[in-house]
């Protein structure tokens, strides 16, 4: 007998079977992997990306670390230098101790100035630099240091100089107050002081005269002494004042200026030098003979040694006739 083969099921998987689908379970699988990987390449990625920011960081921090303390040597090194100028300006003696080690400061100097100039400088250069610019410091402080002795040596010299000086001027001023009074006590004494107006005659003789048109001339007369002036020439200067208050004095006719012994000057009008003997009194006289008539009224008249007034005298001239 014949089978018939259309009614018999079709192969394959029955659709009512509980069998697990095959080829989707793979396929999850590979999703899985995949996303698995791609997930880790991420992670990896930015902890990547963090390691290179931190690291990034930290070369800035250190970077900015060195520049910074670069930045405080430089100024440290300036202050330095600036103490060390200011040193030497203000003291020559310093000046010269630099002198005495001028190649070792400058090749220090150089040193720093290079490093701190080198943008690029590692952390092991900057400590050299900050080495060196603490040596200069030291050295800057024994400078001070010896200045300070220097300053204190000359402070004691001028201290004992001013010490002279004092005792050198003290001596003076008892020289000179000696010398002073040795001057006072030598300056002569003038006494019996005259002032005769006189008439000179047409045959020569002469006739005091109380009358002013009658004054040919006015001779005052003294006596000069002291007991411990030194013998030799003396200057005795002669100053007349006219009634006026004017002094008398004519430059063409002898007269001039003289010192008092305060500095000031004085005009007199006439001057006469004596030959004097120590002990002695001499007598002397000096003559007055104006290019212009003596005024009626009361002239006055003053003698000076050394600056000195050493006496004075007066005299009145009355109006007169012929005779």
């Amino acid at each position: 007998m014949t089978e018939n083969t259309f009614n018999a099921p079709a192969p394959g998987p029955s659709s009512n079977s509980g069998g697990p689908e095959k080829p989707r379970s793979k396929n999850a699988i590979i999703y899985g992997i995949l996303i698995a990987a791609l997930a880790g390449t991420w992670i990896y990625m930015l902890y990547d990306k963090h390691n290179s920011n931190t690291a990034i960081t930290e070369k800035n921090t250190q970077i900015d670390s060195i520049s910074s303390s670069r930045d405080a040597l430089q100024q440290e090194y300036n202050a330095a230098n600036a103490r060390l100028d200011d040193l030497i300006s203000q003291n020559s003696r310093m000046d010269s101790l630099v002198k005495t080690k001028d190649k070792e400061v400058n090749d220090m100097k150089a040193r720093i100035q290079s490093i701190l100039a080198n943008k690029n400088a590692t952390a092991a250069q900057l400590k050299e630099a900050q080495d060196l610019i603490n040596k200069l410091k030291s050295n800057i402080e024994d400078y001070q240091a010896t200045i300070e002795k220097l300053e204190g040596e000359k402070v004691v010299l001028t201290g004992e100089r001013d010490v002279a000086r004092k005792q050198r001027d003290s001596v003076s001023v008892v020289k000179d107050s000696l010398s002073k009074v040795a001057e006072v006590g030598s300056v002569l004494h003038a006494s019996n002081i005259k002032m005769t107006p006189i008439n000179l005659k047409r045959n020569g003789k002469e006739s005091e005269t109380s009358k002013a048109k009658r004054a040919d001339l006015m001779r005052v007369s003294f006596d000069l002494d002291n007991r411990i002036a030194t013998s030799g020439q003396k200057d005795i200067y002669v100053a007349i004042t006219a009634p006026d208050g004017t002094p008398l004095a004519v430059e063409a006719l002898g007269s001039g200026r003289f010192t008092l012994q305060d500095g000031t000057e004085k005009l007199y009008t006439a001057k006469t030098t004596i030959d004097y003997v120590s002990g002695t009194t001499k007598e002397a006289h000096v003559d007055w003979k104006q290019n212009s008539d003596f005024k009626p009224g009361e002239y006055k008249v003053d003698i000076y040694n050394l600056g000195y007034l050493i006496g004075s005298g007066n005299v009145t001239l009355k109006k007169g006739g012929l005779f």
